[in-house]
């Protein structure tokens, strides 16, 4: 009963057809290009976050599990909070050069800061 798990299908309410069968797609996972070729932007931003400074890393290639440890790693480096989804991290204040540094460390090194 391994191939029909319940929550695999959460969506489908009913179907008619007595001989359907539910095939779940395959999601496309993209591979995590090595640290050397990732091209990383570092900046700052205060929009939509009540005036309060974040330092922001965008461009990042890679599966979503890849995007979290890398933020979980520079914000607990910086020792802040702050999250990692949709491609990008953030991490709460202003740690531009402390997280440029790490990167650089990481071997990510083309590593551009932005404004």
């Amino acid at each position: 009963m391994k191939n029909n798990d319940w929550k695999d299908r959460l969506n489908v309410v009913y179907s008619t057809n007595p001989d359907f069968r539910y095939e779940k797609t395959e999601e496309d996972t993209t591979a995590t290009l090595p640290p050397q070729q990732q091209k990383l932007r570092v900046s700052l931003d205060r929009k939509n976050r009540g005036g309060k400074t974040v330092t922001l890393i965008t461009g990042f290639v890679g599966s979503e599990d890849d995007l979290k440890e890398l933020g979980r790693v520079l914000k607990s480096s910086c020792g802040v909070g702050g999250s990692a989804k949709d491609g990008e991290i953030m991490v709460q204040g202003d740690f531009k050069q402390r997280v440029i540094d790490l990167l650089k460390s990481k071997g990510y090194a083309q590593t551009k800061p932005v404004g």
